[in-house]
């Protein structure tokens, strides 16, 4: 049971519940951490509208994925691994490269640059070395690339935080957090 509210049509006031039909029409469902995030419809807005940015832009959805399920794994959320498992495997990524992004690489060389760089990024709060900036550059990323990289790290902390403070109920097919060894 989560343990911040979850907002539905049922004790939805009517700001929320516009946000909320919006979210339907979009995605054909209203995902928990949504409703979770509704509670605040300021700051559902503002996380959707970097959303619909970011998705905007030159990093390619597998890669989003890939850098999504490292995070979600890293940072111990299994609302969100389980999530982009599923988002994941629609965007065009196999189980064997699921299971690599969890696993902090990936089987395409450049994208596992880029989730490599990801996971430092949030490991050491932004303090990554010249080292690691090179080499995600050598990797074929542009600087417009490398912002992005570091957006959808932020985006995705800010998800697994939420998922793992509210427990949130998952609402898409359950995927077991691995433990480290």
């Amino acid at each position: 049971m989560s343990r911040i509210t979850v907002i539905d049509h049922n004790n939805a006031d009517t700001e929320q519940k516009e946000l909320l039909d919006a979210i339907q029409a979009q995605l054909g469902m209203v995902p928990n951490f949504l409703k979770v995030f509704a509670n605040s419809p300021t700051a559902l807005k503002a996380f959707l509208g970097l959303h619909g940015i970011a998705g905007e832009g030159s990093l390619d959805p597998q890669t989003r994925e890939r850098i999504a399920l490292a995070l979600a794994q890293q940072n111990a959320c299994e609302y969100c691994v389980s999530a982009h498992t599923a988002i994941g495997s629609k965007a065009g990524l196999n189980g064997a490269e699921i299971e690599a992004n969890r696993a902090g690489t990936s089987q395409d060389a450049k994208a596992a640059v880029a989730v490599k760089f990801a996971k430092s990024l949030a490991e050491h709060n932004g303090e990554v070395t010249t080292g690691e900036l090179i080499e995600v550059r050598n990797a074929g990323y542009s600087e417009s690339d490398i912002v992005e990289i570091i957006t959808h790290v932020g985006m995705n902390i800010l998800t697994n935080i939420l998922g793992k403070a509210s427990r949130v109920e998952v609402d898409f097919p359950k995927v077991e957090l691995k433990l480290a060894s």
